[in-house]
């Protein structure tokens, strides 16, 4: 990460392949303020660029934090300046392509719910890149969000549903004629694997942090991936404008954070804005006295600044080479067919190019002639002719036979002797969690949905593990099952032989944090405990009384049925818990939820109302009246320790004698009705989850009771 500090006196030349053109590059130079210079340092391989630094005040501060002064983040600063007073110099590009130096590429990267994707629409916004979805000539006066739409990288119909970020999705925008490639990823521990896979496109990274949360278990996993990678991150405390915002208390965690990860001494002097999102301000200048409000800003121009004078563009990135380029996402259009996204690692990519794809051991996989090359204008797909190093763009017209993530894309001549050769990929980080699918064998089978055999199940998730890069398929304990592995419940206990000590088995362990009112907080330390969890740490919250943080190092199959709905009863709705991989453990032997015994069915047919009125008192039911059942199906849990057998099917016998309870009323609690996280989490060793398009219900695996008890004898 160290740059030689030299002075440059006129601009380098950048010398591309053919069809050359010749335009001119003026001086840039800001308007009202004497330049001071200075040489940006940068990665290794990377030329270093000479920056403008308008009067700057921004050495350091306590602990290392900088505050810029508002000249470095104005409106007329720009990125990159020449400051030599020489004549203007001409310079050889390829008709079509983008200078390296008009390029920046950057992730946004934060933990779940710290606004990454609301400042990515904010930026959309302001560079004029989304345009209003209403009647402009009406007059009408909207908000932001009912003009522009809310979240609108979240395109995904789940991520919709949800309310969270699960693709990594790339956007761009032209500010002061540079082209800004911005990457949005998700926040959810889950789909830490979208994460990893985009840092191969990007120079620089955004990590946005909650200016009342401060840092947690997501921020501390992406920024050490990002500082692994020798990215020198920009930093963004959202939610500013908030009452509860305690900004010198989280500059100063964010600070023992990059120290804890190990940052290099230019990874640590990042440059600092405070922000809101929401409302659509950034500035750098923080609260005038300790316990003072921050003045909000007037727009995102400090934001937009900093991206270009703190990101390096691409000119390491050789274009004089043979094409390649390293695929991160598959894409699919309805008149080109697959598409895949990367950026360009090095050559010019021209339309009717002929290229192979190579795996990771470097074997030929596929090849194609380039049909189309699609480049990003906000939301939207735009046609390319030529695309050079450090573009990031999307090709149509490769084909191959399985695939397509972390794929060379080699274009197949001018690499000598040793010929083309694969570009090294990022490690991904190893599953957590495993499920086995089968297909589904009830009575009820076949009558919702159209995928029904077994190899329609097999080619759907094989289909989805060639893009999720995170997911690991195996094949299952029977010939028509198979086994996923993954992150969580929602990308979704894995236990592997230690090497090291024969016969000992390992379980990932998830370091798990919880911010709780201290009334509740014996509760919960209570049933992390028994899900085989061993306390860290526990302290008062210094930005909310009454509050604690707990820290617990818990199992990952401890902590599945606990998040999934136990939690929330225990706080009352007040706390929030947050886990992240921390690393393989011994086992630590089996652990007593506390669960009862379940409620089975033991007939064929529809739920009444009649029937399940008397049975209340048997424990807490799980389905509706006039619902399908089948023996052996669970529809409740027992009030006691011990499975119990009950026919929820049993119908009012209509005579003609008039009975004395012929007038009582049904009266019936409402039902624990749960989700699929929720059934996952709390099915027991004998049971699995059966998944429909309309229903999700649990069974027991084997649904005979003879059988059953055959096989617990």
């Amino acid at each position: 990460m160290m740059a030689t500090r030299t002075k440059l006196s006129t601009l380098s030349r950048q010398v591309l392949t053919s069809s050359p053109r010749r335009f001119s590059v003026p001086q840039i130079l800001s308007p009202r303020r004497s330049l001071s210079n200075r040489i940006q340092p940068s990665y290794p391989g990377c030329r270093p660029q000479l920056q403008v630094c308008h009067n700057q005040q921004c050495l350091t501060s306590a602990r290392g934090r900088r505050h810029f002064g508002a000249s470095s983040t104005s409106r007329g600063a720009t990125a990159l300046a020449f400051a030599e007073e020489e004549p203007v110099e001409e310079i050889e590009v390829d008709q079509g392509t983008l200078p390296a130096s008009k390029l920046r590429n950057i992730a946004i990267i934060a933990h779940v719910d710290h606004g990454k994707t609301t400042l990515v629409d904010q930026l959309l916004r302001q560079s004029g890149t989304l345009k209003p979805n209403t009647d402009q000539n009406s007059g009408a006066s909207t908000d932001g969000d009912s003009e522009f739409g809310q979240r609108v990288m979240d395109s995904n119909d789940l991520e919709r549903e949800r309310g969270i970020t699960i693709l990594s999705k790339c956007t761009s925008i032209d500010y002061n004629g540079t082209n800004i490639n911005i990457v949005d990823t998700p926040g959810h521990a889950d789909f830490g694997g979208e994460v990893e896979r985009v840092l191969n496109m990007v120079d620089g990274v955004a990590l946005v942090v909650d200016a009342t949360d401060g840092p947690m278990t997501q921020t501390r996993f992406v920024l050490g991936k990002a500082l692994a990678r020798g990215l020198r991150p920009l930093v963004v405390l959202n939610k500013a404008d908030r009452s509860t915002a305690r900004p010198a208390q989280v500059e100063s965690d964010l600070f023992d954070l990059f120290a804890t990860l190990g940052a290099t001494d230019e990874q640590a002097e990042y440059p600092l804005l405070y922000a809101s999102a929401k409302q659509g301000w950034a500035t750098d200048q923080g609260p005038s006295a300790p316990g003072q409000a921050i003045t909000p800003g007037e727009d995102m121009t400090p934001l937009f600044d900093l991206i270009l004078s703190h990101v390096p563009p691409p000119s390491h990135l050789n274009r004089s080479k043979p094409f390649s380029m390293l695929t991160v996402q598959i894409e699919s259009d309805p008149y080109v067919g697959v598409l895949y996204l990367g950026r360009v690692q090095s050559g010019v990519l021209r339309i009717n190019d002929v290229l192979w794809a190579l795996d990771a051991q470097g074997n030929k996989v596929g090849e194609g002639k380039v049909k189309k090359i699609f480049g990003r204008r906000g939301l939207e797909r735009t046609e390319k002719d030529v695309a050079g190093a450090g573009e990031i763009v999307s090709i149509a017209g490769i084909k191959m036979g399985s695939g397509g993530v972390n794929v060379t894309l080699v274009h197949p001549e001018g690499w000598g002797e040793e010929g083309p050769v694969a570009l090294p990929t990022t490690p991904i980080d190893p599953p957590t969690i495993s499920v086995v699918v089968y297909p589904n064998d009830s009575p009820l089978a076949g009558q919702e949905g159209s995928k029904l055999t077994s190899q329609l199940i097999r080619d759907r998730i094989h289909k989805e593990a060639e893009t999720n890069v995170a997911l690991t398929v195996l094949p299952g304990p029977t010939s028509e099952s198979l086994e996923l592995r993954g992150r969580g419940v929602l990308h979704l206990a894995v236990l592997i032989p230690n090497p090291e000590v024969p016969g000992q088995m390992l379980e990932p362990v998830e370091e798990c944090t919880v911010m709780v009112k201290d009334e509740y907080a014996g509760g919960v330390v209570q049933k992390l405990t028994m899900r085989k969890g061993e306390m860290v740490s526990y302290e008062a919250d210094e930005a909310q009384e009454g509050w604690v943080r707990i820290v617990m190092d818990v199992p990952a199959r401890g902590l599945i049925g606990y998040m999934a709905g136990e939690f929330k009863n225990d706080v009352h709705g007040q706390g929030t818990i947050n886990h992240i991989f921390k690393g393989y453990e011994p086992y630590r032997g089996a652990m007593d939820t506390g669960r009862n015994g379940a409620l089975i069915s033991m007939a064929n047919g529809e739920s009444s109302g009649y029937a399940m009125m008397p049975l209340q008192a048997r424990g807490t039911m799980f389905i509706h009246p006039q619902i399908q059942v089948y023996p052996g199906m669970v529809i409740g849990e027992s009030s006691k320790s011990q499975d119990l057998y009950i026919n929820p099917c049993v119908k009012k016998q209509l005579t003609n004698i008039r009975a004395a309870g012929a007038d009582e009323k049904i009266v019936l609690a409402s039902p624990k009705v749960m989700t699929l996280e929720e059934s996952l989490a709390y099915m027991a060793d004998d049971e699995v989850v059966e998944v429909t398009p309309k229903n999700v219900r649990l069974r027991k695996l084997i649904l005979d009771v003879n059988k059953r008890m055959r096989m617990k004898k």
